[in-house]
């Protein structure tokens, strides 16, 4: 399933800054002693929040005298990978994987210097600081503050008293709240809090988090231009502290705790308030109480407080809590039910006007539906997947498909069969094409039918072997007929496939980690469609055959290009020279705030619900209001919501806003896998029910009982029975012109396995020819070219078309073989010399990928010069992807292109694949162009390249 890596977490740890003299190692691949002595230490711990001290400092800046020896010592804080580099003297630390694993580096300073984490993105996300070279002794002492008055005694605002005194509680978090130890009995053991004097406040530790209430001082009067107090605690919008103003009730002052438990302090500037009365209001309404029963509570839900006092002057602290360094996060989401019957969890559901939504089928006639699919009479084929998580040994695997139909139109599945059991492991389904397509990791599956009977018509049949199981809610999923005819299909990133036939070696297979491939039901071959994304569960084609996969962790939405390498949540790409990749084209996300996409997860649902994502659906039936048609719906697992999408075109490509969620499902325990429209144009949806939404590889974590198929029915919907079986291919074409999606694809795909039709074609093609509509033009075009009805020489004439898609289509249907004639070629020059279309020049890119690298060179050499590509979303990268293998056949040729190429990165990625050769003479070729650039006009862009070559040289 399409569920999430959790438990990384979130907290960050602490820096020790220690006394001088101490000795010291250095940190290499293999440590070794260091006998000489360090002036100055520090320890920083790393997480992906920055690089924190012991005193709560972020990215503290560490200071050392000129001539110092220093060491910097490094604890992961967390299961993800950090280091620490210095940017001046490019010194870089050993890779830390593991929580509580260290390494270090030892310098003389010499000058102010940055230190950051080298891992891709973590420098950007905020792990970086400054090196200070300082004179004289380096001190943090800071000035001495006082104590707000009132009657002539000093307010309580240390508690010093032991006790409350001039403090006055509401609810239960503060009826005990004074706490006199470090580590303190209310916080887990290693919580240092770092507070002075006696006594410190909290509103619960974390041991009473779940306590919540209001603590308000007595008024006092500002009589000092700035103040400071200290504070920690968790980084929630409910866990606070206030500054009011007395008669305005006005909030002055808010600030919380950043997720640590060390006491912080912060200033504020009351120079606009001198002389007027104040209070102090410490807020604590987080309970912190997860309402999901694998994820632990968030003890992080509460306040930690301390010493408020006056200063004459803005006091300097080295530990100062700036709000900028704190990411808040806001309440936790009501979710309003949990564990309800199928009945009830219907009934529970919110959705737009002009929608109704029915429980279809439940438990027991329905147990862990884990996909779905419909056939061409209109029924639903499910797969229970009792089987997850844990592969069961060859033979004896549980998992079952089940038929179910609704008879009468009542919304309900009165009607169930079972097609076939003992299956291992099926995580996807598609039917068609004489059988059912079974993706059931380690193989892809074909099993022979007799669909007037529903009988198997044989054992399964292992089309393909090498499919991985190391994470086993990351195997092949989402099964869907392309446009094209092929079986396209996603796959996860933590899950490692080498495909091939059965039986055939290493070098005919295909490896992938992440991505969508597509397998030819009759021509067999098997291909990487697109590289790259996280764990995608869900796959759709648009009006124009555009596919779109929503994903997980990572930013949720991407435009799949053939040929498209994608950002990755983890891993590498396969091509070590690929140096960037497509980011996605939601300009959007559906969680909340900067700490990573975990800790948004149940406080997003204004967002869109959370970053866990399953099911992929772009609406193209014909009933329901036109603003939904081409909208992509995936269901939010942690926010049980289904998330509503719209792509726009822009560019080659799209941008996918983000429209009001469609439908709340109001319970926690929801968990639908996927939707798909039906002849009716209503929707059908899957629904996993379970307590726990998060993948484990131990089975007892999850339900075996449980599951729902639920119904949503507009009030323009009106049910029809079908079976397109039946229908003549006449009927089969004039399907293609139908408004419902949901006819085309079925029509197309049994015209596909009825073959080649001289009547059929000739249809088709006057379709194509005298439809006015670019759609209806396309789905002629797919259906002629699964039925094998064009010639090369009718696709070549298609380039001509006045639509984009049209000519975008053919350029990629003459590509499909890998190859194209010289005639073809020279047309494909043309275009991209004079096609005014950023579409048509993408798929020309993608075009340039699948045939060989010799026959590029012209198309290539006219799409880079397109300066209007350069800030193009795809265009660019995909360029590079189609222009490097240049290099490895004529490097000299490589680099005169590069430096034509309008492409921002095109001629600095060539420089480093010419380098990457290094052979003597792609060195000779790099001095020679190096020697070049330096007689040229001086230039950011010049300078540019210079740097890239002498890093290249140097290397």
């Amino acid at each position: 399933m399409n569920t999430l890596r959790w438990l990384i977490p979130f907290l960050a740890i602490t820096l020790f800054i220690n006394a001088p003299n101490c000795a010291a190692q250095t940190a290499r691949a293999k440590p070794a002693p260091d006998t000489a002595r360090v002036d100055r230490e520090y320890a920083l711990e790393s997480t992906m929040l920055g690089y924190f001290a012991p005193n709560g400092a972020r990215n503290p800046t560490l200071k050392a005298n000129k001539g110092d020896r220093v060491r910097i010592t490094v604890t992961n804080g967390e299961t993800m990978t950090h280091d620490i580099v210095l940017e001046k003297l490019g010194i870089k630390s050993k890779t830390l994987q593991e929580k509580g694993s260290k390494t270090s580096i030892t310098f003389k300073a010499d000058k102010n210097d940055t230190y950051f984490c080298s891992v891709p993105g973590h420098r950007a996300a905020g792990m970086v600081g400054n090196v200070e070279i300082v004179e004289g002794v380096i001190s943090n002492e800071t000035i001495a503050g006082q104590l707000p008055m009132k009657n002539g005694q000093p307010v309580n605002l240390g508690f010093e008293t032991g006790s409350l005194t001039d403090w006055t509680a509401t609810g239960d978090a503060f009826t005990s709240p004074l706490v006199s130890q470090d580590p303190s009995p209310v916080h887990e053991k290693d919580m240092i809090i770092g507070f002075e004097g006696k006594h410190f406040l909290s509103s619960g530790g974390t041991a009473n988090y779940k306590l919540t209430g209001t603590l308000t001082s007595v008024p006092f009067t500002v009589t000092q231009p700035f103040a400071a107090f200290k504070v920690s605690g968790g980084a929630l919008q409910d866990t606070r502290v206030e500054l009011v103003q007395v008669g305005t009730n006005k909030v002055i002052y808010t600030v919380t705790g950043q997720g640590r438990a060390t006491l912080q302090p912060v200033v504020v500037d009351l120079q606009p308030y001198q002389r007027q009365e104040i209070f102090i209001r410490i807020i604590d309404n987080e309970t912190g109480i997860s309402q999901i029963p694998y994820i632990p509570n968030d003890k992080w839900a509460h306040i930690n407080f301390d010493d408020f006092r006056f200063y004459p002057t803005r006091p300097n602290f080295p530990n100062e809590l700036k709000r900028e360094d704190i990411i808040i996060l806001p309440p936790l989401d009501p979710v309003l039910n949990a564990g309800l019957s199928g009945v009830e969890a219907a009934k529970a559901m919110t959705l737009p006007k002009g929608f109704t939504i029915t429980l279809a089928a439940a438990e027991p006639d329905v147990v862990r539906p884990i996909c779905f699919t419909t056939d061409a009479r209109g029924r639903l084929w499910v797969v229970e997947g009792h089987t997850y998580p844990v592969p069961a040994p060859e033979g004896q695997g549980r998992d079952r498909i089940l038929i179910f139909e609704d008879t009468n139109g009542d919304g309900t599945l009165d009607k169930r069969k079972v097609f076939m059991e003992g299956l291992n492991l099926v995580s996807g389904m598609e039917v068609g094409m004489g059988g059912v397509w079974l993706g059931a990791a380690p193989y892809l599956l074909f099993i022979p039918a007799d669909f007037r009977n529903d009988k198997p018509l044989g054992p399964p049949q292992k089309l393909l072997d090498g499919w991985g199981t190391d994470d086993t809610h990351e195997t092949l999923n989402s099964l869907r007929w392309g446009p094209d005819g092929w079986l396209y299909g996603t796959h996860g990133v933590f899950t490692h496939s080498n495909v091939g036939k059965p039986g055939v070696p290493a070098s005919e297979r295909t490896k992938l980690n992440a991505g969508v491939w597509r397998y030819h039901p009759s021509t067999k071959q098997f291909e990487l469609f697109a590289e790259g994304t996280s764990n995608p569960w869900g796959l759709d084609f648009n009006d124009y055959g555009h596919a779109f996969i929503t994903a997980c962790v990572i930013p949720h939405m991407y435009h799949m290009i053939q040929g498209g390498r994608y950002q990755r949540q983890a891993g590498n790409h396969f091509n070590p020279y690929t140096y960037d990749d497509i980011k996605t084209h939601a300009d959007h996300r559906h969680w909340v705030g900067e700490r990573g996409p975990h800790a948004g997860n149940f406080r997003s649902a204004l967002a869109g619900g959370g970053h866990a994502h399953a099911g992929a659906m772009i609406y193209l039936g014909n009933s329901w209001p036109q603003e939904y048609r081409n909208d992509i719906f995936m269901n939010n697992i942690n926010g049980a919501k289904l998330n509503q999408d719209h792509p726009v075109r822009e560019g080659s490509g799209y941008t996918v806003t983000h429209k009001p969620d469609f439908l709340a499902m109001n319970d926690s325990w929801s968990q639908w896998l996927n939707m798909k429209y039906d002849a009716s144009g209503s929707v059908w949806a899957i629904d996993w029910y379970d307590k726990n939404q998060c993948h484990s590889s131990n089975p007892d974590v999850h339900n075996k009982t449980m599951g729902r198929i639920f119904k949503i029915t507009h009030e323009n919907d009106k049910w029809v029975q079908v079976d397109l079986t039946k229908a003549s291919d006449k009927e089969l074409v004039n399907y293609q012109l139908h408004p419902n999606e949901w006819y085309v694809r079925q029509a197309r795909t049994i015209l596909q396995e009825r073959g080649p039709n001289k009547k059929v074609h000739k249809a088709l093609k006057e379709m194509l020819a005298k439809n006015p509509d670019a759609t209806r033009k396309l789905r002629a075009l797919w259906a002629l070219h699964v039925t094998q009805g064009l010639t090369e020489k009718e696709l070549t004439a298609l380039l001509s078309d006045e639509s984009e898609y049209v000519r975008s289509w053919a350029i990629q249907l003459l590509a499909e073989d890998k190859t194209v004639s010289p005639e073809t070629l020279k047309r494909l020059v043309e275009l991209a010399q004079n096609d005014r279309s950023a579409l048509v020049r993408l798929y020309l890119t993608s075009a340039m990928q699948r045939i060989d690298p010799a026959q590029r060179w012209d198309v290539l050499d006219a799409l880079v010069q397109k300066v209007e590509n350069k800030d193009d979303h795809n265009l660019p990268l995909m360029l590079w992807y189609a222009a490097e293998p240049l290099a490895a056949i004529d490097m000299k040729r490589a680099l005169a292109l590069a430096q034509k190429s309008k492409m921002p990165k095109h001629l600095p990625y060539t420089i480093q694949r010419v380098a990457a050769i290094g052979t003597d003479e792609a060195k000779k070729l790099l001095r020679e162009l190096n020697e070049r650039v330096g007689k040229l006009e001086h230039s950011h862009q010049n300078h540019e390249i210079q740097m890239v070559l002498a890093k290249a040289l140097n290397e």
